[in-house]
């Protein structure tokens, strides 16, 4: 027995490989029955279990060793030749026992065992081998004996590799299959049986026109073919088919990868085939929530911008065709066009409409009668214009009446041919506007598009909704202008607003000139630590209703900016206040009525204030906090579009920050990220209205954007102005809110920092570094009360805080003084009585500072204060007379 080179098949059999050639061709390309020679290294089962031979002589001494013995035991051939096994590899308390077995061997007695063996003389046992004795004659006829030696921790390895291949491919939730060279599978796991109906044994020597449609299965058999001949493998292929007993075709996801022997011949391709049919089916409902996102967010921005009730009306159609239907009709109460607030017959759907707009994507004609509504004394299709009533029975008289959308069944008619479409499907929707019904808009789909379903008559209901709003509100849409655009300018920031290591520039835009009223705000607010938070938001919709949401937002952001929250923490509270916003009055939050009946139907009791204030609220945010020590800002994304950044001599860059769901959603958490500004850089936040309009798409708009920002002068005021000529900005259709920042940062001379150690000396030399820094700065009138108020910070972190203690001390339009330490608990301000000996630090900042307070950090807490800069004029606070005031 030879154990180191490979050994020859026999001939008309099959090399030590396996299936295929010595060059690795698959088996398919080699002629059965003809005689294969195996020069290569094997890569069979024998090197796996790793297994060895040696012989004994008469004698009962080693006269063989071979190589593979002297590679798996470690044992030369030098050492082993012509010595007593026993005595050489056995350990001294095992060796009566073995010459006994010997004997037995040579007497012409098979035998196998498991033998422990030593690697060095004298050593403990330190391997275990089985072996299998053959009794055998030399050619002088004397017993001898071969020796087959197996690694027993080989076998174990062995075993547990299988078991836990089984476990593998057996339990694998996704489909596992195997295909041989041949490309037809040789094993399927239970999951893909399953699935696909019977035994698993039952796919064996099948091929994927077995299982998959024939266009499906050429794909994957030409998939499998180029994963077996590259070796390239195939991630994430789609595949479509049908499984029995379902009529629903079903998505796969399929990944595909060559295998290989212990030689590296390929011997197959393994599959993985995961159910994808549930994702595909949330995207395509994604794909259509955010369509019908954006159609009510076009929607919100364009209807109404108008007081003419005809062009509210064409404004409504404008935004529906096509994107939501192939044909539309708005009619309205002639009544209510002629002044008149209640005519008679409105309850019932009986009174006279007038037929104020039509838009069709497929025919200039009207909209055809074969598949609507046909009106009394119409003898064809209803012109803009025309006069009419539909019959109390008929659906549009029933959607009037009773103000719940329609949907008209299905009526095909050949004998319009001015359509040049068939209508398949027809939605009936009243327009109401508190609790009264003012007209009826009608959509319709022809064949080629999909029958409205649930989803279409919620979004439906809500256009009709806020169209009937806007037609309703025409009378008073003046006046409640008027009030709005007080509430607007009054909430945006004036003038241009100033922040540390920064320069800012913003500009505001309405809608149209006739408006001037909208959702988007911009925000700069001055954060503890000379960092400032950057905020730009857009309420869904405009009007009156945008700017209150806008105001109660913007209001909250503010708020919640005080309390010095993380980006994406401000955001996920700003969510839940969104959520509240159109509340009932009774504690009961109706923002999620866009699912529910439409707004004719209110429940009894109902009022129509009540009704007018469950709007659904929902709005875009980025907010970012820039902190110029570190030159690094913080963003975090609520839905709206990326900031962008420019720095010297580079073009301008989107960044890369998660969009998160828009406020009001709920049910998602924010995520945040930290980027490096560089000192000159620009960096601009703005609202979608300066970057998208009917005109061009949305890519469009930022790549336009982009250049103009690269290009921009030097001079921020410039800048913005060159941006806004630059782009689309009278498109009227949405408001445009620009914030513009050019980084610079604190200078390194406008920034001491300083550690200490936690022990009572750290005081004093608090005081004196913070002393020194203040005479470097020329602030010597602020020594005095810095000192005083430094020792204070200082001695708290010492008395109720644990760690090393962080002193910083930042000069920019204030000086602000930061003192951090390891302790959690936040101080809290209170009143020392007359007789108590301590407790008055707090009130002593207070009294002496422009202002204090403390943040949380991620190792602790930071305790602030900060004081105006001396102009000459006014005189800092005397610490003495403020010691004195405590007492």
């Amino acid at each position: 027995m030879s154990s180191g080179g490979a050994e020859p098949a026999q001939a008309g059999g099959q090399g030590a490989d396996g299936p295929g050639d010595p060059g690795g061709r698959p088996q398919s390309h080699v002629l059965h029955g003809s005689p294969v020679w195996q020069s290569s290294r094997p890569g069979s089962i024998y090197d796996y279990i790793r297994v060895a031979s040696f012989s004994l002589g008469p004698d009962g001494r080693i006269d063989q060793w071979s190589e593979r013995a002297e590679q798996m035991l470690g044992i030369p051939a030098r050492y082993a030749i012509g010595k007593d096994p026993v005595e050489a590899f056995v350990p001294s308390e095992l060796r009566e026992t073995g010459r006994r077995k010997v004997s037995e061997i040579l007497d012409g007695r098979e035998w196998t065992g498991l033998v422990p063996y030593r690697r060095e003389e004298g050593g403990p046992a330190d391997g275990l081998a089985e072996i299998y004795v053959m009794p055998s004659h030399d050619e002088e006829g004397e017993r001898a004996a071969v020796c087959v030696v197996v690694d027993v921790r080989a076998l174990r390895g062995i075993e547990t590799d299988l078991a836990a291949s089984q476990a593998v491919f057996g339990q694998s939730p996704m489909g596992f299959t195997l295909f041989g060279t041949d490309l037809k599978l040789l094993r399927v796991n239970e999951r893909f049986a399953t699935v696909f109906g019977g035994p698993a044994s039952k796919y064996r020597g099948c091929t994927p026109h077995d299982f998959l449609p024939r266009p499906e299965a050429e794909r994957m058999t030409a998939a499998l073919a180029g994963v077996l001949e590259t070796g390239e493998p195939v991630t994430e292929m789609q595949l479509v088919g049908s499984v029995p007993g379902e009529e629903e075709r079903r998505r796969w996801s399929v990944s595909l990868y060559r295998l290989h022997g212990a030689s590296g011949r390929p011997i197959g391709v393994a599959a993985l085939a995961a159910d994808v049919t549930g994702r595909r089916r949330a995207e395509r409902e994604a794909a259509n929530a955010r369509r019908n996102l954006a159609l009510l967010n076009e929607a919100g921005a364009r209807i109404g911008n108008s007081l003419d009730l005809e062009t509210t009306a064409r404004t409504l159609l404008d935004v529906a065709v096509p994107q939501f239907c192939d044909l539309a009709s708005v009619d309205l109460y002639q009544g209510l066009l002629s002044g008149d607030e209640a005519p008679p017959g409105m309850s019932d759907g009986s009174a006279e409409l007038r037929r104020v707009a039509f838009a069709s994507a497929v025919s200039d004609a009207p909209l055809a009668s074969a598949a609507c509504c046909v009106p009394e004394g119409a003898p064809g299709p209803v012109a803009v214009g025309a006069v009419h009533r539909y019959p109390f029975n008929s659906p549009c008289a029933g959607a009037l009446r009773t103000a719940q959308a329609q949907i008209i069944p299905n009526r095909e008619s050949d004998d319009r041919p001015e359509l040049g479409a068939v209508v398949h499907s027809t939605l009936a929707v009243p327009m109401v506007a508190r609790d009264t019904v003012v007209g009826l808009v009608q959509f319709s789909r022809t064949k080629g598009s999909e029958p409205f379903g649930e989803r279409d008559t919620a979004l439906a209901v809500e256009l009709a909704a806020r169209a009937a709003v806007c037609i309703d509100n025409a009378r008073l849409y003046r006046r409640e202008h008027e009030r709005a655009l007080i509430l607007q300018r009054s909430l945006l920031p004036p003038g241009d607003p100033e922040a540390a290591g920064l320069d800012i520039a913003c500009r505001y835009l309405p809608g149209t000139t006739a408006t001037e009223v909208g959702g988007d705000w911009f925000d700069v607010i001055e954060l503890p630590g000379h960092r400032t938070a950057l905020v730009v938001g857009d309420v869904m919709g405009r009007g009156l209703r945008a700017a209150v949401a806008m105001g109660e937002l913007r209001t909250a952001v503010r708020t919640l900016a005080l309390l010095d929250l993380e980006p994406a923490e401000v955001l996920s509270a700003l969510d839940e206040i969104a959520r509240g916003l159109g509340g009932t009055g009774d504690g009961r939050s109706t923002a999620r009525t866009r699912s529910g009946p439409a707004r004719g139907a209110l429940e009894p009791g109902r009022s129509a204030r009540t009704a007018d204030l469950s709007e659904v609220y929902l709005a875009t945010c980025v907010y970012a906090v820039y902190d110029p020590v570190t030159r690094r800002a913080t963003f975090a994304n609520a839905g709206h579009l990326p900031p962008v950044l420019v720095e010297e001599g580079e073009d301008a860059l989107l960044l890369d920050v998660p969009p998160g769901m828009p406020l009001g959603v709920g049910g998602e958490p924010f995520e945040e990220i930290e980027v490096d500004l560089p000192d000159g850089a620009l960096l601009a936040l703005y609202t979608d209205g300066l970057v998208e309009s009917r005109d061009h798409p949305l890519d469009e708009g930022l790549q336009a954007f982009r250049a103009a920002l690269s290009s921009a002068d030097r001079q921020l005021e410039d800048a913005c102005d060159h941006v806004l000529s630059a782009l689309d900005t009278s498109h009227g259709e949405d408001d445009i809110a620009l914030l513009m920042a050019r980084v610079h940062g604190l200078p390194k001379d406008a920034v001491g920092d300083w550690s200490l150690a936690p022990e009572a000396r750290s005081v004093a030399r608090a005081r004196e570094l913070a002393r020194d820094q203040l005479t470097d700065w020329g602030l010597q009138d602020l020594v005095d009360t810095t000192e005083l108020l430094v020792s204070e910070l200082v001695t708290n972190a010492l008395r109720h805080g644990h760690g090393d203690i962080r002193l910083r001390l930042l000069l920019d339009r204030t000086l602000v003084c930061e003192v951090w330490d390891a302790d959690l608990a936040q101080p809290r301000r209170r009143r020392a009585r007359d007789t108590d000996e301590g407790g008055r630090g707090l009130q002593l900042v207070g009294l002496l500072s422009q202002g204090w307070g403390s943040r949380r950090t991620p190792r602790g807490k930071t305790v602030w204060f900060e004081l105006a800069l001396p102009d000459g004029e006014s005189t800092a606070a005397d610490p003495t007379e403020a010691l004195l005031s405590l007492f």
